[in-house]
């Protein structure tokens, strides 16, 4: 060991900081590919018939949020495949 507290061991694995724990991936990836598209498609359907406020406004954000975890599972496989190249 050495005197500086934030030093690790050699033998312990390091994970970097920018990829995404596993757990936290596949739930990403399932709410980007499944469940925010099924539900903007839901709203889209039902909330005219219903007589929801707002639909257009629900169904363009729940379509950005799938969006948005969408891009950031990608980043992270990108980034796990280029430090695995390196």
């Amino acid at each position: 060991m050495t005197d500086n507290p934030t030093d690790t061991p050699a033998s312990t694995d390091i994970v970097p900081d920018w990829l995404i724990p596993s757990r936290v991936y596949d739930i990403l990836k399932w709410l980007g590919l499944i469940v925010l598209p099924a539900l903007a498609l839901f709203v889209n359907t039902v909330g005219p018939a219903w007589g929801w406020p707002h639909v257009d406004a629900i169904v363009i954000t729940l379509n950005a949020l799938g969006i948005l975890a969408g891009a950031l599972i990608g980043v992270s496989a990108i980034k796990q495949r280029l430090d695995r190249a390196a």
